[in-house]
């Protein structure tokens, strides 16, 4: 017996959901709440690093501190770690139907969507092209985030995963 969503937030059995037994993401931006998943419409969608890196971070920290206080002038090497954990934190891509903002380690930039005439894909990355030919590289987008960019724009980008007509 195959089981998929019966629409009030629950797993079913598929043969009361019309056969399906999953569903793909569909576009619409969806928040939880005690009484189950209200859909929120189009509104801000923030793709940030994956915490799991932190982790990576930890680690990093317990190998290096033999290492860095091994002798007086390695220790420098403890910044490695930090420095993950505050990229991790720190860089961001947040779009709305207004813009994109951009943060880094250092600073950030808010583009409206009048001044971005493209999207630029290159090696699962995504870029920005703006209006005066300048590229702005959208940090922890992926090519795979595409619909969820494209839910957020406000319609102003095409779902790719759109159906044809």
């Amino acid at each position: 017996m195959k089981y998929g969503n019966t629409g009030d937030g629950h797993a079913g059995d598929a043969s009361r959901t019309g056969g399906v037994a999953s569903t793909p993401w569909d576009g619409t931006l969806r928040s939880w709440n005690p009484s189950g998943w209200d859909d929120i419409g189009v509104s801000t969608a923030v793709f940030q690093n994956s915490r799991l890196h932190i982790l990576f971070a930890i680690v990093l920290a317990v190998c290096a501190v033999p290492v860095a206080f091994g002798s007086p002038f390695l220790w420098p090497i403890m910044l490695v770690p930090v420095g993950v954990v505050v990229w991790v934190l720190r860089v961001r891509t947040t779009v709305d139907a207004e813009g994109v903002t951009v943060r880094r380690i250092v600073g950030g930039r808010r583009v409206p969507w009048s001044q971005i005439s493209t999207l630029h894909l290159k090696d699962r990355r995504v870029s920005a092209v703006l209006s005066d030919g300048a590229e702005l590289t959208l940090p922890a987008v992926s090519v795979r985030d595409l619909p969820q960019l494209a839910a957020a724009s406000g319609g102003r980008l095409p779902d790719p995963a759109g159906e044809e007509a």
